[in-house]
């Protein structure tokens, strides 16, 4: 299920990259996006991060990629406090 689910995510990344002229011109221009560039960058860093994402998810390897991401928001996996001898 995880290669079907990532295969489709690449699928929807490609497709995001693709049309968002398209896209963004459904979504808008909110005034956020002017800060990074627009709703076209914004869709790009969307439909890479939805590429890669799938593509660790795929492999098994997304826990090992998004760890320090996570560690730096304080959302990483909590390690088991050490025990006595």
């Amino acid at each position: 299920m995880r290669f079907v689910g990532g295969i489709f995510g690449i699928i929807c990344g490609f497709l995001i990259i693709k049309y968002r002229e398209r896209i963004g011109e459904m979504i808008g221009d909110p005034e956020w996006a002017s800060k990074v560039g627009g709703i076209y960058n914004v869709l790009i860093i969307v439909g890479i991060f939805i590429f890669l994402w799938s593509l660790t998810t795929m492999t098994g390897t997304s826990d090992f990629l998004f760890s320090p991401i996570l560690s730096l928001v304080g959302l990483g996996s909590k390690q088991a406090a050490p025990t006595g001898f």
